[in-house]
This record gives C-alpha cells, sequence and structure tokens, in this order.
C-alpha cells in the first residue's frame, strides 16, 4: 500500500526546506500532499547567510497547496514534514493545525521538522513537553518556554520526532524520516 505524506506549508516557507522533503517523498514513490489555510499557490523565501549575523531572505519559487488545512483528516497520513521559513509564524495560529499536528504525536507516527518549524510545535506543548529536539538557534526560546530540551546538534531523532536546525541538515533529516515511514 502506498504511503501518504502530509506537509504543512503556507506562504514565505523556505523553499529547500519545502521542495526537498516534497521531491524525495515522491522519489520513494509516497502519495504527498501539501496544506496550507487555502489550496493556492504558496510563495517560497530562500534563507542564505551571505556575511550576515542573521540569514537573508529573497523570493523563490512558487510551489501548490493541493489541499486547505479545514480539509485534512489526519488519520490517513503515515507522516507528517513541517518546513521552516516563516510560515510556521502564521500557520501555527490556523485553529485546524494544532488538531492535526497533535493526532501525529497520539498516533506515534513520523514527524520531521526542520528550522523555525519548533514554532508550529509549540502550539502542542502537551505533546512536546520534556521532549528533545533541535531548531533553528533564534527558536531555542521558544523550545524551552514549552518545557522541552534544546539540542545543539544540526539533527536529533527523539522518538516519532525528527528535527533539524535548517536547510543544509535536510538530507539527514529525510534519510530518518524515510526509515520510519517504511518501518
Amino acid at each position: 500500500m502506498t504511503k501518504k505524506i502530509l506537509i504543512l506549508a503556507g506562504d514565505a516557507v523556505e523553499a529547500l526546506e519545502i521542495y526537498y522533503p516534497y521531491f524525495r517523498c515522491l522519489e520513494e514513490g509516497f502519495d504527498t500532499t501539501i496544506a496550507a489555510t487555502s489550496s493556492k499557490p504558496l510563495h517560497t523565501v530562500v534563507h542564505d547567510f551571505v556575511g550576515w549575523e542573521t540569514y537573508t531572505e529573497k523570493a523563490g519559487y512558487l510551489i501548490e497547496a493541493n489541499e486547505a488545512f479545514a480539509d485534512i483528516e489526519p488519520q490517513q497520513y503515515d507522516g507528517l514534514i513541517i518546513p521552516g521559513g516563516r510560515a510556521p509564524e502564521h500557520i501555527r495560529l490556523n485553529e485546524h493545525v494544532p488538531k492535526i499536528v497533535s493526532h501525529f504525536f497520539e498516533a506515534n507516527k513520523p514527524i520531521a521538522a526542520v528550522c523555525h518549524a519548533s514554532l508550529v510545535l509549540t502550539t502542542v506543548r502537551e505533546h512536546i513537553k520534556n521532549r528533545k529536539m533541535t531548531a533553528y538557534v533564534a527558536c531555542k526560546p521558544e523550545v524551552e518556554a514549552a518545557g522541552s530540551t534544546y539540542i545543539e546538534e544540526h539533527l536529533h531523532t527523539d522518538g516519532n520526532l525528527i528535527s533539524g536546525h535548517a536547510w543544509p541538515d535536510l538530507p539527514g533529516l529525510m534519510k530518518e524520516f524515510i526509515k520510519q515511514i517504511n518501518g
């Protein structure tokens, strides 16, 4: 049976952090859905470090969200991917997102969260309290305020939660995610 993967995104999602996982999942033969506030083309952004103390941001490619959060039935999916960028800041405010994310924790299904995705996870504190994860270093205060232990490593796996620091860590993140999806 074909595995089904859900990606939660929104405008200002980091381009590499959505495209890389999306194409890796398609390459594996997974039925992959990108969900956002509505079914629409999403604007991606490109974050990079070019001599600044923080990242720069430029407009990226468009990518199609083919489902709305309101229409997602999370029990139909085998795994969840949450890319970073600035999208997590606003999608975490959507009333459906915490319920969707909670399902994957409660059902112990694989969750891959990279960079600023940790901001979405802070909406389900009951599931990340006392867990260990990494994220973009600027998210460390939110991770710790939610009751999690911030790990300084670029990749970390705590049970079904696979977390990555930023887009350069996607190969390791996706390797572990796919391993868990395939059992």
